[in-house]
């Protein structure tokens, strides 16, 4: 099994290479950020890649990022995501590039070093592994947008502009109507996304958030 490492830790990075080395594996290419990830895949091929997400220059989504760049260059290159971050919106892209051979384990939930191999091994046949708190915000990230592909065209229009922090008269003065019918699109989009009135949660942000998620 041929592995390429991306991880800017570098103790944690030659970690996982005596992992692997000492369960058979040959570690081909170990790199500390994005570009180099996917050099490496385009010259090595490797069986698998073992990626964090947050690496540099920003520390956000670089390694993730690179790894779905590498899997358009190299299709079908099997990805093991190793992260202590859900990154959502990337995590999906990588689903989509092609559910095979893909992974994704969060650091914190790896409790056993056998089980971490094994799942290396896995995802290097081909098959996907995810970690169950994974599947889990993807699915709420997946519902999230269900709910607003059931918003009307005008209440997107009225939710975007509660994004941009305009009060209902604000609303109604830009789309020339009364401030009735933009409480009334209001209501509809809190009921669609399933905000219910409550004492502790704000309706109106959390509408707004679901919209920038989505």
């Amino acid at each position: 099994m041929r592995v390429v490492i991306a991880e800017d830790s570098v103790l944690l990075r030659e970690g996982i290479a005596r992992l692997l080395t000492d369960a058979g594996g040959e570690v081909v290419a170990r790199v500390g950020d994005g570009p180099a990830l996917v050099e490496a895949i385009g010259t090595h091929r490797p069986d698998v890649s073992i990626v964090d997400v947050r690496m540099p220059p920003g520390f956000r989504d670089e390694g993730l990022r690179a790894a779905i760049a590498a899997r358009g260059r190299v299709p079908g290159s099997p990805v093991l995501v190793l992260s202590q971050y859900v990154e959502e919106r990337y995590a999906g892209e990588l689903l989509d590039s092609g559910a095979e051979g893909v992974g994704y384990l969060l650091k914190d939930r790896v409790a056993d070093v056998a089980d971490f191999v094994a799942a290396v091994r896995r995802v290097a046949a081909g098959e996907t592994v995810l970690d169950p708190e994974v599947v889990a915000q993807l699915l709420a990230r997946r519902r999230r947008g269900d709910r607003l592909d059931a918003l009307t065209a005008r209440e997107r229009e009225v939710l975007g502009l509660m994004a941009e922090g305009r009060t209902n008269a604000a609303v109604a003065d830009r789309l020339f109507v009364n401030p009735g019918t933009v409480e009334k699109h209001v209501t509809n989009i809190f009921a669609k996304l399933g905000l219910q009135e409550t004492e502790t949660d704000h309706r109106r942000v959390l509408a707004v958030l679901t919209y920038l998620r989505g």
